[in-house]
């Protein structure tokens, strides 16, 4: 039986990385790595540089979130990404100084995670 899922890797750190699309405005197709980060409690979170690159359509509200450098104000970006075969639009995070593009633990409760590191095998299935 043929099961849908997206495989990852782990990199030198042990950190669980996903290759993941996010598709432009004018419906380009950009394949980045994305880090599964389960401290992170949203869809995606990005750099706003990206997101404005991306054309990605802003909204007017904005998220305020605790993280590791303290409380900080997120823009809220409407993107669609290529996740699993499938185009899904998502809200995504932007803020300043964002050096990685994270995949939060919400994509967990629509994906089981597999992760072997003895085995090298992680996956979203």
């Amino acid at each position: 039986m043929w099961t849908s899922m997206i495989d990852g890797r782990f990199n030198r750190k042990g950190e669980l990385i996903f290759e993941i699309g996010l598709i432009t405005a004018d419906e380009a197709l950009i394949s980045v790595p994305a880090l599964l980060d389960t401290g992170f409690t949203d869809w995606l979170l990005l750099n706003n540089e990206m997101a404005l690159d991306l054309g990605w359509v802003q909204t007017r509200s904005q998220k305020r979130m605790q993280t590791a450098g303290g409380i900080i104000t997120f823009r809220i970006y409407q993107g669609i990404i290529l996740f699993d075969r499938e185009e899904l639009i998502i809200r995504a995070l932007g803020g300043d100084e964002i050096p990685d593009i994270l995949l939060g633990v919400k994509w967990l409760q629509i994906k089981r995670l597999v992760a072997d590191y003895s085995q090298n095998i992680l996956r979203l299935e």
